[in-house]
């Protein structure tokens, strides 16, 4: 009987720890949803902490207006933090939408590092830590200038630079050609 209890004092207290479960492609929320769900009924708000959908925020210009929508930085994956025994495990598992652990051997998955956990959900951005800009405007495209120096001039696009939200274009001007630097939001389609 003291045996037991001193083994029982020596083997480490399970801890919480972040897992990637892989889902179906476009069924990230309704497995968080559904998982959720089942925390609540069986009661097990003990050992399956957090489920999260990692976001990201993209800006797209339509228009010449900036739009901010959010998207999966991770599609087909949804971050659990849990405490993994017997009964988690079968919870997480089984839930409708979930194809299984990432990482894992049967029944043992594999937790992310502490590092990872921080990159991932860190706030303000995706991966590299900025946003993504997406534009339906592209190099030959003729477009009016809204703002700035060049303002109501017609313009054509020569350059479009995603990852500084920029935009060179060629303005006529006093019967010359100058090439302006803009940002995507000072532009918009003719």
């Amino acid at each position: 009987m003291e045996e037991e209890k001193q083994a029982a004092a020596e083997r480490p207290e399970p801890q919480k720890r972040w897992y990637v479960i892989h889902t179906y492609s476009g069924y990230e929320n309704k497995v968080k949803a559904n998982l959720e769900r089942k925390i609540r009924s069986m009661g097990l708000e003990n050992k399956i902490f957090n489920v999260t959908v990692p976001l990201d925020d993209d800006v797209e210009m339509q228009n010449g207006r900036k739009k901010i929508v959010k998207r999966k930085v991770f599609p087909g994956y949804v971050l659990v933090e849990m405490i993994v025994d017997d009964q988690s495990w079968y919870v997480v598992r089984n839930t409708p939408g979930v194809t299984g652990f990432v990482g894992s051997e049967s029944t043992k998955p594999i937790p992310l590092a502490e590092s990872e956990v921080e990159h991932i959900l860190k706030p303000g951005g995706d991966s590299a830590g900025r946003r993504r800009i997406s534009v339906d405007i592209q190099p030959g495209q003729q477009v009016l200038i809204n703002s700035g120096a060049f303002e109501s001039l017609p313009a054509t696009i020569t350059e479009v630079d995603r990852e500084r939200g920029k935009l060179k274009a060629v303005v006529e001007m006093f019967g010359r050609e100058t090439v302006a630097e803009l940002d995507f939001d000072q532009v918009e389609k003719i």
